[in-house]
């Protein structure tokens, strides 16, 4: 009967070890997750996208002054309201392409308003795609075309939003240098899909 207590016993003592462990996994596993949701959150940020002076002195001094960071109703789109996507898998996808950016950074490739003009097209040819292939996915997280009011648009508007509905046509194909300065040599992003075409 002893050994069978004794059995029992030292059963008991991995069983206890077992949750105790388990335990211990499940809030680290937690603590982990929480603490990658926080900064994730935070490279959301305004202050985070404009923390390299690349960002600040180029991109965000365009923006500042658009109908996206500036109008009658006080409703702000920020940096990745724009340009990261809102659902987990594609903001972690995106988030991983957005390493480039930091590799840019700290190479220097654009780290000067004449470095950044000279590459403005090439930078804005990648966002162009990446719209074009989402049919514009982000702006879609607020603009909805079948709740547009075509009473209250122009004729040109209209027959764009009405091809925009149709699948025709998406939000970049019209809306392109909205909140950033166009390249020079009225290239569209149209181009895009052509070149990557050939």
């Amino acid at each position: 009967m002893r050994a069978f207590r004794d059995w029992l016993m030292s059963r008991k003592f991995w069983a206890i070890l077992f949750g105790i462990e388990s335990l211990a996994l499940i809030l680290m596993g937690a603590l982990f997750f929480a603490g990658g949701k926080v900064a994730l959150d935070q490279t959301n940020t305004l202050e985070f996208c404009t923390s390299c002076h690349e960002m600040k002195d180029n991109n965000y001094e365009e923006y500042k002054d658009t109908i996206h960071a500036k109008n009658r109703t006080g409703v702000k789109a920020i940096c990745s309201d724009c340009h990261v996507p809102h659902g987990f898998t594609e903001t972690m996808v995106r988030k991983f392409k957005a390493a480039n950016d930091v590799f840019q950074h700290f190479t220097g490739k654009i780290d000067t308003k004449e470095k950044f003009e000279e590459h403005r097209l090439e930078l804005a040819k990648r966002v162009w795609l990446r719209m074009k292939e989402t049919d514009s996915r982000e702006c879609r997280g607020c603009h909805d075309a079948k709740a547009m009011d075509p009473e209250k648009q122009g004729k040109t508007a209209q027959k764009q939003h009405r091809r925009l509905l149709s699948g025709e046509k998406t939000c970049i194909d019209c809306h392109f240098g909205i909140a950033h300065k166009e390249p020079a040599g009225g290239h569209e992003p149209a181009e895009v899909l052509e070149e990557k075409a050939n």
